[in-house]
């Protein structure tokens, strides 16, 4: 588990592993919006198009915390997870 970004709005943190049952390779993305109080889990084929957008947007140039915000922004309709605190 690795935290990749950190706004005032959003976090994102990337995990990766192997599945303990077959040993495969997991990996995936945890979308916070922090206003909201939900999040969103990216897996499979979500998280490689997340991992191609994501590469797309770094490539284009240095893009500053608003337009990145804004590009995780798209993510919240289908936020439906509560974040809770254990």
């Amino acid at each position: 588990m690795q935290m990749i970004y950190n706004s005032p709005l959003f976090c994102v943190v990337e995990f990766s592993g192997a599945s303990p049952e077959d040993g495969r390779a997991l990996r995936g993305f945890e979308i916070v919006d922090k206003s909201m109080r939900r999040e969103i889990f990216l897996h499979g084929a979500d998280a490689d198009r997340f991992r191609a957008d994501v590469a797309q947007i770094i490539a284009q140039g240095e893009a500053d915390i608003d337009e990145f915000d804004a590009f995780l922004d798209r993510y919240c309709g289908l936020m439906s997870q509560p974040v809770t605190l254990h």
